[in-house]
C-alpha cells in the first residue's frame, strides 16, 4: 500500500520531480564519467605499447620522448645519428631495434618511417601483434601501410595512390608531389595511435627528401621515383628507437650505457616510468575534477531536499489523513525515505544512460583525434562505487523530511493555517 501511495504521490508532482531526477542524472553522469575517462585513459595509454623495454632519442625529457615516439604528440627536438642506431643494435643485451622517423603527414595524419621489424615486434594491449585487414607490409620504396583509422577516414584501400605532405601539421604547404606512394596494406584496428598513422620505409623517408635541405626544397631539383630507387637511401638519422632486450634484468644497465654514451648525447627512457611521471603530473587535475563532480552532486541533493521539504509542507493534510486511517509515524517516515530512494534510483539509471549516450557520441571523435577507443560499458570498481554513493546519499537525504513528517501530529495536519 505504501509503495502505491509513493508512486501516485510522485506522479502527482512529476513536473517538479523531473527536474530533481535530471539534476541527479547529470551529477551521476559527471561523477561516473570522470572516473571512466580517468581509468580508460590510463588503461589505453598503458596498453598502447607493450614489450618495449627502452625508448631512445635525443635528450628532451622522458615524457616528451614517450609522447612523440609512441603517441605522436609533441615535437622531437632533434634526430639521433645512424651510427648510434648501429652501436645500440650491436649490443649483446639488445634483442631487436625498431627505428622511428617522423616529420611528414598525409592530410594531417602522421607519417612514420620505420622498417618491417615494426610489424614484427610492435605490441599493444596484452602483447597483441599488429595484423593486416588487407594487403601486406611495404616492399617497394614507395609503398605505404595505413592504419585502420586513416584508411576509414580518407576512404583509401589497397592499390590507391597517395601523396605525402611535408611537416607534421594538419595543413601542408609543401607536398612531395613528384614521388607518390601506393597503398600496400591496411592494418586492423588496434584502438591505439597506430590506427591514425601512415607507415613507410626508412628508405622512402630518405627518398622523398632527396631534393630537400633543412626542410626546404632545392630549386630546379626534381628526382623521379626511378632515379630515387637507384640512389643510396641509407638514412643519416632517425627520430627515435624502440628497443627490446633479451632480458629485462639488463634494462637499467642498458639505460645507463645509452645515457652516458659518447660522443652523441642520447636519452633512454623506460615507458612505464615515463607514464608514471605523466600520471603524477595529471594527479592534481584528476582530484580537481573529482571535487567539482562531488560539488555538483551536493547541489543535486540540495535540490532534491528542497523539493521534498516544499512538498511536505503542501502534504500536511495528506499525512494527517494517512495517520487517521491508521498509518504509524514510522510508516509516514518510511514513505518519505522511499520517495527519495526511488528518485535517486531513477536519477542514477538516467545518469548511466546519459553517460552511455555521450560515450557513444564521443568514441568516433576520440578515435579520430587521439587514436583512443573508450569502451561503452566496462565499469571500474571505483565507478560502481560512485554510483552506489549517489544512490545512498540520495536515500539518506530523505531522512530529513521523514523526521519532520514523523514529528507532525495528527491535529497539526487537520488544523487550518491562515
Amino acid at each position: 500500500m505504501l509503495w502505491r501511495l509513493t508512486l501516485r504521490s510522485l506522479w502527482h508532482r512529476r513536473a517538479t520531480l523531473v527536474l530533481v531526477v535530471l539534476a541527479i542524472a547529470l551529477s551521476t553522469a559527471l561523477l561516473a564519467g570522470v572516473e571512466r575517462v580517468r581509468q580508460e585513459t590510463r588503461d589505453r595509454f598503458t596498453s598502447t605499447v607493450s614489450g618495449v623495454d627502452l625508448i631512445v632519442g635525443k635528450p628532451s625529457g622522458a615524457l616528451n620522448l614517450l609522447l612523440y615516439s609512441v603517441f605522436r604528440l609533441g615535437e622531437p627536438v632533434a634526430n639521433l645519428d645512424w651510427e648510434s642506431v648501429e652501436a645500440i643494435t650491436e649490443r649483446p643485451e639488445v634483442a631487436w631495434v625498431v627505428p622511428i622517423s617522423l616529420g611528414d603527414n598525409l592530410r594531417g595524419f602522421p607519417v612514420v618511417g620505420t622498417t618491417t621489424d615494426y610489424f614484427r615486434y610492435y605490441r599493444y594491449g596484452r602483447g597483441e601483434t599488429l595484423r593486416f585487414s588487407a594487403g601486406e607490409p611495404f616492399d617497394d620504396v614507395f609503398d605505404a601501410v595505413l592504419g585502420a583509422g586513416v584508411a576509414a577516414r580518407l576512404g583509401l584501400k589497397v592499390g590507391d595512390e597517395v601523396v605525402l605532405g611535408h611537416g607534421t601539421g594538419t595543413v601542408s604547404v609543401r607536398r612531395h608531389d613528384t614521388m607518390p606512394f601506393k597503398v600496400r596494406g591496411v592494418l586492423a584496428a588496434t584502438g591505439t595511435p597506430v590506427d591514425q598513422s601512415v607507415h613507410i620505409s626508412l628508405a622512402a623517408m630518405s627518398a622523398i627528401h632527396l631534393d630537400w635541405v633543412a626542410g626546404t626544397p632545392l630549386p630546379g631539383r626534381h628526382t623521379s621515383p626511378d632515379q630515387a630507387r637507384s640512389r643510396d637511401l641509407q638514412p643519416d638519422s632517425v627520430t627515435s628507437l624502440l628497443v627490446g632486450l633479451n632480458s629485462r634484468v639488463a634494462v637499467f644497465q642498458m639505460q645507463r650505457w645509452i645515457n652516458t654514451r659518447a660522443p652523441e648525447p642520447l636519452q633512454a627512457v623506460i615507458p612505464g616510468v615515463a607514464l608514471g611521471q605523466m600520471w603524477r603530473m595529471l594527479g592534481m587535475v584528476e582530484q580537481a575534477l573529482r571535487v567539482i563532480s562531488v560539488a555538483v552532486l551536493g547541489v543535486a541533493l540540495l535540490v532534491m531536499l528542497s523539493a521534498l521539504l516544499t512538498a511536505l509542507n503542501e502534504r500536511r493534510r495528506e499525512m494527517a489523513i494517512l495517520r487517521a486511517l491508521g498509518a504509524r509515524p514510522w510508516q509516514i517516515g518510511l514513505l518519505m525515505v522511499g520517495e527519495s530512494a526511488l528518485l535517486s534510483l531513477v536519477g542514477v539509471v538516467a545518469g548511466v544512460l546519459l553517460l552511455q549516450g555521450v560515450a557513444a557520441l564521443a568514441m568516433p571523435i576520440l578515435s579520430e583525434r587521439l587514436g583512443m577507443a573508450l569502451s561503452l560499458w566496462r565499469p571500474a570498481p571505483l565507478e560502481a562505487l560512485w554510483l552506489l554513493v549517489v544512490l545512498v546519499s540520495g536515500t539518506l537525504v530523505g531522512l530529513i523530511p521523514a523526521w519532520r513528517a514523523y514529528r507532525h501530529t495528527l491535529s497539526d495536519g487537520l488544523t487550518p493555517r491562515y
